[in-house]
């Protein structure tokens, strides 16, 4: 079982992608609990959140700028991984489509519902990164805490 959500940000793909790839810039709008590492191929990362237990390591598959960062993070069961693609899609005018798509969910009511959450995640971050990005404009900082 997968998902995709996607938005649309104001900036060139390079931009959206630098915004995920440089552990500062994630830092900005997505991991507040810190991010250490630069999402390059191969690489093993660590992100912390303040809403959820971790930090995690994070196995990055692909990285190809400024169109695509694949990676393996734990499934929130402990059971495995998930993989994560993000898909950085140039648009007219100097914007760009940024999907995430998340596979590795099982289809029983714990991986429903673990899926229903990163579903909601990913949605959120993408539109703190559309904040950041767009405007200047933290919005997770004390969201979840």
């Amino acid at each position: 079982m997968d998902f995709t959500v996607w938005a649309i940000m104001d900036v060139p793909p390079g931009r959206a992608y630098e915004a995920v790839a440089d552990p500062d810039q994630l830092g900005r709008h997505f991991t507040m609990g810190g991010a250490k590492g630069r999402m390059e191929s191969g690489a093993t990362v660590t992100w912390e959140f303040a809403d959820f237990p971790g930090p995690f390591d994070v196995q990055v598959v692909e990285a190809d700028a400024p169109r695509l960062i694949a990676f393996d993070w734990p499934h929130p069961t402990g059971k495995g991984s998930n993989r994560v693609t993000f898909r950085f899609e140039p648009l007219d005018g100097n914007r760009c489509k940024v999907s995430v798509t998340e596979t590795g969910w099982s289809a029983d009511p714990a991986g429903l519902g673990a899926a229903y959450g990163n579903c909601m995640g990913w949605s959120h971050m993408l539109a703190a990164m559309k904040a950041w990005l767009d405007h200047g404009i933290q919005l997770r900082p004390g969201m979840f805490r």
